[in-house]
């Protein structure tokens, strides 16, 4: 079953597409979002962004220069009718170019200026730039791009207060991406907060691995087509939502869900996998199992709410029926994609807890689940992180972890 927008086509499969009448069942609903291409004639609405650099002690020498080029480069390929801001911390704040349109000579300057200090003021850099795009219009994206290579120790440094804050600046409709460079960043950290604001996360293992995320970040900022995509998950009659498979941000509200999707941009798609479980149904025939609605915020020439309704609709018939038509395949390798992204948590956190044999028994009889289901390719990527268990260190836990949230953030181009 398929809805459109102007912006946005959603449809959903279920794992088994009819459903033996007067049993309980439990399966997956796949929700897939596909964005439509910018047409080659079409503008972009402005970008106002707050650049947010960590000059702490620990980024002085490569990881500095670097840093000081990848806001070059953002500058110099950002259009006269976009805005930057830029912010450098250590202990404390320094706003070296407030919010205007975009002076290439003001800004290498300014960024020219930046040499390493002291310690990790972390919330006290993010709040300064948040505060540059407080007030900027809404006419397009405002966001923080947040680099740092170290942990939050001073100001404000209690992980819950800090996701809390990223939260609270994305219901304002300021997002943020995070940046975590070298070994000694909390991914947890920056992963939450970018979860919370809405945005992507990164890990830079070398200064060489920054240039290529800016890219991309600036890249997704161009494409975006609508901001703030929720999508409320609300169950039929005794119906159950037994889960998300993502982990995406959501919250509970009134005979549902509601699930946290951030931006949606031209050109992709985004996979959201549910988990329901269906009681007896009475009746043959067709039967509304849940109901899906999707709210996000257009950008275009015409900035505007928007809202769909998507019926789930299940297919009652009789036991022998139900037993000749064989599971959704596609649903089917999206669940074992997301386990694998899931394993890769569970053995983050074995591994953590010195448990390294019992995580790669995990690690590897998902992969054995992959292989036996034709993803072969994603068992073979498995099996190598894996294989980092064995050494594990900071870098190969943030490799694990950036790679299980990319995973679950189901995105396809």
């Amino acid at each position: 079953m398929q809805n459109d927008t102007d912006h946005l086509q959603t449809s959903v499969r279920l794992e088994h597409s009819v459903l033996a009448v007067e049993q309980e069942h439990e399966l997956h609903a796949l929700v897939e979002l596909a964005v439509p291409g910018l047409p080659a004639e079409a503008g972009r609405p402005p970008l106002r962004l707050s650049l947010v650099l960590d000059r702490s002690g620990s980024m002085a020498g490569p990881k500095l220069a670097v840093a000081r080029r990848c806001a070059r480069w953002l500058a110099e390929r950002l259009r006269a009718a976009d805005e930057l801001a830029l912010v450098a911390f250590d202990g404390r704040v320094r706003l070296l170019v407030p919010r205007a349109p975009v002076d290439a000579n003001r800004i290498r300057a300014a960024i020219a200026s930046i040499g390493p200090g002291g310690q990790t003021n972390l919330s006290g850099g993010w709040l300064r730039g948040l505060g540059e795009l407080m007030d900027a219009p809404a006419d397009g994206p405002r966001k923080i791009l947040l680099l740092t290579d170290g942990l939050a120790n001073e100001g404000i440094t209690d992980r819950a207060d800090l996701v809390g804050m990223a939260r609270r600046a994305r219901l304002e409709g300021v997002s943020t991406s995070t940046i975590g460079f070298g070994e000694a960043f909390d991914e947890d950290l920056l992963r939450d907060m970018a979860d919370a604001g809405g945005g992507n996360t990164h890990f830079a293992a070398t200064p060489d691995d920054a240039p290529g995320i800016f890219a991309r970040e600036l890249e997704g900022l161009t494409r975006v087509v609508a901001h703030n995509v929720t999508l409320d998950v609300r169950p039929g009659p005794a119906v159950g939502l037994l889960g998300v498979l993502n982990d995406y941000p959501s919250l509970a509200v009134e005979g549902g869900a509601q699930i946290e999707l951030g931006d949606a941009y031209a050109g992709e798609r985004r996979r959201v996998v549910l988990k329901l479980r269906i009681p007896h149904l009475a009746a043959l025939g067709p039967c509304v199992v849940a109901e899906l609605v999707l709210r996000f915020t257009s950008v275009g020439e015409t900035i505007e709410q928007r809202t769909t309704t998507i019926p789930v609709v299940a297919n009652a018939v009789s036991a022998a029926e139900a037993a000749a038509v064989p599971a959704d395949t596609v649903v089917r390798e999206e669940v074992l994609i997301l386990r694998s992204a899931r394993v890769r948590d569970d053995a983050i956190r074995l591994a953590d807890d010195g448990r390294f044999e019992e995580a790669l028994d995990a690690v590897d009889a998902t992969a054995a689940d992959l292989v036996c289901n034709g993803l072969v390719a994603e068992a073979a990527e498995l099996r190598i992180a894996g294989r980092s268990l064995r050494h594990y260190d900071a870098v190969s836990r943030k490799t694990l972890n950036q790679r299980a949230w990319e995973l679950k953030r189901g995105r396809r181009l």
